[in-house]
């Protein structure tokens, strides 16, 4: 590893500086880079070389076409539909609301998913008395495990996928099964834990009559615009396509990155938006911190630290494939809680690879191990996905107050229950497969 100790140290502090958030995450990569660079561990050109573009691609594709669904209103009206379908009920808000946000991530990205449903939950529970807290824990956790199941759903997955070279396709077949069962067995726990909260109304006609006047209000106060119909149809239709090309990838032979900005770039041209307003609700932040990632982590496996953490670490287990299987699950589950599980993925990745050229494991689960572990370890703590931070920051400008520990109370257990469906399924998938 000569040469490794100055990469090491700009990598660690890189870490601790998104951890506690002490500047932001797209200035601390690129300035690790910088460093880098300017002390000559690398030259532009391999720094670039580390670069994963077709990740960068699939994420500014798809920000791009969210961004324009966005204007359209379908999301907000969605929401609205959706709230005046609980009828006021507490247990239909959990689980009409839970199943949209559980679609809605796995098919477009969490934080955009909160961001839209979010503000109408608050705003439903709180106009009826109840306490919002219970619900926007339970749909930023419901986010995370939905966003479990597709290429596309969480970065985590975008990254291996990516990487990997792992379909839309076997993303939804190994990992829809899991999920919907994560998903079923997470929200029975919201429900059996919290039964007090979720009891009917009072059938008292004034508080029935107040509850319509609410969902009343909601419908007037998000659907003041009215809809484009023609501009909806477009954003749907090609939204669609790129769902559609990225089933038939293996047919069609264009990578997911390829179909996300080709399918923006066409409905750019066909809405005819303004390009110039468009690129301001792009999340360059997120791009640039990608790309700082992929260099930093590029950097350290030229100079074989990777590697000395696979053999030294890793694969001291032995080779028992379900001890691996496991291990690559638990510890991704446990370090994505409370570190960003964005660059852990970004750094396990090639130790995965050492350790399949070790001990080869067939049928890719132990990509599925990483997947599974990396997005489902989100929920354990506030600040282990973004959608979590997101969700918390729009109660708190809600007045309401979510700590970290009320976070932790609810969505911790949960975790642990995810994981363990998730171990039960990883151990009879491989006795199947060996």
């Amino acid at each position: 590893m000569e040469g490794a100790l100055l990469p090491i140290i700009v990598f660690l502090l890189v870490y601790v500086a998104l951890t506690f958030e002490l500047v932001n995450k797209a200035v601390a990569a690129l300035f690790g880079v910088m460093v880098l660079l300017i002390m000559h561990v690398v030259d532009e050109h391999e720094a670039v070389s580390y670069i994963d573009t077709e990740t960068i691609m699939l994420l500014l594709g798809m920000m791009t076409i969210v961004a324009i669904l966005r204007r359209t209103g379908v999301f907000t009206m969605l929401s609205v539909r959706i709230a005046a379908l609980t009828k006021g009920s507490p247990l239909k808000i959990l689980i009409f609301f839970s199943v949209v946000t559980a679609l809605l991530s796995a098919f477009l990205d969490n934080v955009t998913t909160v961001l839209i449903i979010i503000p109408i939950v608050i705003e439903l529970t709180r106009g009826m008395g109840l306490d919002p807290k219970l619900y926007v824990i339970s749909q930023a956790v419901i986010s995370n495990i939905g966003g479990t199941a597709t290429l596309i759903g969480d970065p985590p997955n975008i990254i291996i996928g990516s990487k990997v070279g792992l379909t839309f396709n076997a993303f939804i077949l190994h990992l829809g099964l899991p999920v919907a069962v994560c998903f079923g067995v997470g929200l029975f726990y919201l429900w059996f834990t919290n039964r007090e909260k979720f009891r009917p109304i009072d059938t008292d006609l004034t508080k029935l009559f107040g509850v319509q006047l609410l969902l009343e209000k909601i419908r007037n106060e998000f659907l003041t615009t009215k809809i484009d119909r023609v501009f909806l149809t477009k954003g749907l239709s090609c939204l669609a396509l790129a769902i559609l090309l990225f089933v038939t990838q293996t047919v069609t032979g264009m990578s997911p990155g390829v179909v996300a900005l080709a399918v923006a770039m066409l409905l750019i041209m066909i809405t005819n938006i303004d390009v110039e307003h468009l690129m301001e609700e792009i999340e360059w932040t997120t791009l640039l911190f990608f790309t700082g990632l992929f260099i930093l982590v590029g950097v350290l496996e030229e100079k074989h630290v990777l590697e000395w953490i696979a053999r030294n670490v890793f694969l001291r287990v032995g080779d028992n494939p379900y001890v691996i299987v496991l291990m690559v699950l638990w510890v991704s589950g446990i370090v994505s809680g409370f570190l960003d599980n964005i660059p852990f993925t970004i750094t396990m990745i090639p130790i995965v690879k050492l350790m399949l050229e070790s001990t080869p494991i067939p049928n890719d689960i132990l990509w599925w191990a990483l997947s599974l572990g990396a997005c489902l370890g989100g929920n354990l703590t506030m600040i282990g996905a973004s959608a979590n931070i997101v969700s918390v920051g729009i109660a708190k400008r809600h007045h309401v107050d979510i700590s970290f520990l009320d976070f932790m109370k609810l969505s911790a257990v949960i975790t642990l229950i995810t994981l363990v469906i998730s171990s039960i399924f990883l151990t009879v998938f491989l006795w199947v497969s060996l």
